[in-house]
């Protein structure tokens, strides 16, 4: 089970101190796909719906692969740098993670059904297998500030009101418990040890993962005018997320309490698949339209967690806790895609390309037999809204070489309802790179980078205001593509 999350006046992420369990953070962070494929794909903003003929259209608009004229196979490397900026009441820390991944690779067949390109009729089909990397959850995130108003054992306390031991959360609750940070009287009413904040917060955050997908798609081309394909896609997920969190007294104004400290180790599994349908019209030599359907993925996830705590009072006494190993199994079901896209064909000098593309997050939904999760569906389905990815993509080419730029505009997905400290999640990817041909071989050099500001809070209480993280990410990708063409 995931960490119990909350969205108080904005979406929070994966903090700790709450218990696991399976959220509409889960939705939304495998619901999103980021710029990722080949060098060419990214450094042109992913704006490839309408042009076809590069590998990392199989993940987007299956129709082109109808574009290729011969086979082709091709390699991308890539290093990914992410970035967090985060504010903690006055104090800013800034983190930073690089991981050196695969971007794509694959392969296309071509087989010509017919070389008189002036009759109408069916001209060639083509076949494409390979993997795209999706998204990327390399990541740090650490934050620090001396909260004077509240601690997040009166958050435990509050949870645990009116519980037997039994009936406490194992993995945060009976935690505190064990370790004197929440104690209860002969009625079960907890009182917390820290009552009246004055301590140094601190979180510290590390994950990695990612979201891929190997791809089998078929394409076929009518009359050199019309385009289509489609996909069988598998998609994996791999999530691993390790948070510490503690406070301190710093300042020794808390009775008796030194400090704790509260770890929580979480991986997360999915493999899942979904089905792509596509289409290109070339309308003339220098116009084209695109348009593909993406159907939800339908994933099995698992789950493994532990978390533990610790703690040591000004006497000297320490204490010690550590939860089971914990495990589940659910489905996760993604939403729907909708993407139209145009472009414009300069001869062999350049192009411009743009994409529309449509989701709705609060149509993600979470289940598992045995097990009631209306109450986590209905969190989807309150907090999230549709939302639209905008691309645009721009090559010039002289020779054998190519200039290339383009940009990504990500909507908010978060209903407006739920968003605070200025932060609405959406996000703006900016590219650029270049090309070399050469006969049968080409090497492709991409670059993006990707910015949001999101907002955090570390645990809620029902009646007193808990302050917020404001975060900024960033994320930088290097690609280089190597092809050959046969």
């Amino acid at each position: 089970m995931k960490y119990q999350i909350y969205l108080i006046s904005t979406l929070l992420i994966a903090l700790p101190c709450l218990a696991f369990a399976q959220t509409d953070i889960d939705a939304f962070r495998f619901s999103r796909a980021s710029t990722a494929g080949t060098a060419r794909s990214i450094s042109m903003g992913g704006a490839f719906g309408a042009l076809g003929g590069d590998f990392s259209t199989l993940a987007s608009n299956p129709a082109g692969i109808a574009i290729f004229r011969g086979g082709e196979f091709t390699f991308s490397p890539s290093i990914y740098s992410g970035s967090t900026d985060a504010s903690f009441l006055g104090n800013k820390i800034d983190e930073n993670k690089f991981n050196f991944n695969f971007g794509n690779i694959g392969v296309v067949t071509t087989q010509s059904l017919s070389r008189d390109d002036a009759s109408p009729g069916w001209k060639s089909w083509n076949f494409g297998f390979g993997y795209n990397r999706l998204n990327n959850f390399h990541n740090r995130f650490s934050y620090e500030g001396f909260n004077t108003e509240n601690s997040i054992t009166q958050s435990w306390a509050q949870r645990a009101q009116g519980l037997n031991f039994d009936d406490l959360d194992q993995f945060n609750e009976q935690l505190a418990y064990y370790t004197y940070l929440i104690n209860p009287d002969a009625s079960n009413n907890y009182s917390a040890e820290v009552s009246d904040g004055n301590v140094l917060q601190i979180r510290s955050a590390e994950s990695r993962g990612s979201m891929g997908e190997v791809n089998f798609s078929m394409g076929a081309n009518y009359s050199n005018r019309l385009y289509i394909g489609g996909s069988l896609g598998f998609a994996s997920i791999r999530y691993i997320d390790e948070v510490t969190y503690e406070e301190v007294d710093r300042d020794q104004l808390v009775d008796s309490l030194s400090f704790f400290s509260f770890n929580q180790n979480l991986t997360t599994k999915g493999l899942g698949f979904n089905f792509k349908f596509g289409m290109i019209y070339r309308a003339n030599d220098w116009l084209r339209f695109g348009a593909a359907i993406h159907t939800p993925t339908w994933y099995d996830m698992n789950d493994k967690y532990n978390s533990d705590m610790s703690a040591k009072f000004d006497s000297g006494f320490a204490a010690t806790k550590q939860s089971p190993l914990g495990e589940f199994d659910y489905e996760f079901t993604s939403p729907f895609k909708a993407i139209g896209s145009i472009a414009f064909i300069f001869g062999k000098h350049g192009l411009l390309s743009a994409e529309y593309e449509f989701s709705d997050i609060s149509q993600a939904r979470i289940s598992a037999p045995g097990f009631s999760f209306n109450s986590v569906n209905d969190a989807i389905r309150k907090k999230y809204q549709e939302h639209s990815t905008v691309r645009l993509g721009a090559e010039w080419r002289y020779g054998n070489y190519s200039v290339r730029g383009g940009a990504a505009f990500t909507s908010s997905p978060v209903n407006s309802r739920f968003k605070a400290g200025g932060s609405d999640f959406s996000a703006k990817n900016f590219g650029g790179g270049f090309g070399i041909r050469d006969n049968n071989i080409f090497v492709d050099f991409g670059y993006f980078y990707g910015t949001s500001d999101e907002y955090y809070q570390p645990y809620t209480l029902s009646s007193e205001n808990v302050p917020g993280v404001i975060n900024k990410v960033s994320s930088n990708n290097f690609t280089m593509t190597f092809g050959v063409k046969f």
